[in-house]
């Protein structure tokens, strides 16, 4: 069990760390040509790892205790974590200033890369039956 969960967050981590140094660098050269993204990188990324891992871990231990409801334990949280999306975006929503599509696909890329890592996972979880 401990060894799943382990094996996850290897997974994840690299993962993470990958296309964190992918996507610093694309905005790196595109702020050189067109200015500053509403928010950093590295914050973007600490909220996808942090909601992807605590996703897994919730699934996984549903799992664990009731087996035949894992596929709505992760619908619950996908939805939990649309909540969250939305929450930490509020503030470049409500700004005045208008910044680019850039900042919208600075965030949702990794979002549904994210999205489908765990959803890989959970299938995975959901087939070992």
């Amino acid at each position: 069990m401990i060894a799943k969960l382990n094996s996850f967050i290897v997974v994840l981590t690299v993962f993470t760390l990958f296309f964190f140094g992918v996507q610093y660098y694309i905005v790196d050269l595109i702020k050189e040509q067109q200015g500053l993204f509403f928010y950093n990188t590295w914050s973007i990324y600490l909220f996808h790892f942090l909601a992807t891992l605590i996703i897994y871990v919730l699934v996984f231990f549903v799992n664990r205790i009731f087996p035949d409801k894992t596929g709505f334990a992760f619908m619950a949280c996908s939805l939990l974590k649309m909540l969250a999306a939305l929450i930490f975006l509020l503030p470049f929503i409500q700004v005045k200033e208008q910044y680019t599509i850039n900042d919208v696909f600075a965030f949702f890329i990794p979002y549904f890369l994210f999205l489908f890592l765990e959803t890989f996972y959970v299938i995975k979880i959901l087939n070992q039956k």
